[in-house]
């Protein structure tokens, strides 16, 4: 099953730098993991926002819920999801 999925992102002011860079750090290697497994397929920055979005194929509805709740920015993002279908006109 494929899923597009808007993530922003919202780190409190208030948040210490060294707590900051060490929830990136962790977050860096969960989603470079998850692109390895092909789980994560695409990933792409939001120009000008502290967004991305991104492509998964994952098997289930409770298999995204548990890799995106997995997230160590998780708690900081605000997370669109939409599933995809192939379109009949698509040529991939």
């Amino acid at each position: 099953m494929l899923f597009l999925v808007r993530m922003d992102v919202h780190l409190p002011a208030d948040l210490p730098a060294a707590q900051a860079d060490e929830i990136k750090a962790r977050e860096k290697v969960y989603s470079q993991e998850l692109q390895r497994s092909g789980k994560w397929q695409a990933l792409y920055r939001i120009v000008g926002e502290y967004a991305n979005y991104s492509v998964f194929d994952v098997e289930s509805n409770d298999e995204l819920h548990m890799l995106l709740s997995a997230l160590p920015l998780f708690p900081y993002m605000k997370l669109h999801v939409t599933p995809l279908a192939k379109h009949p006109s698509s040529i991939r």
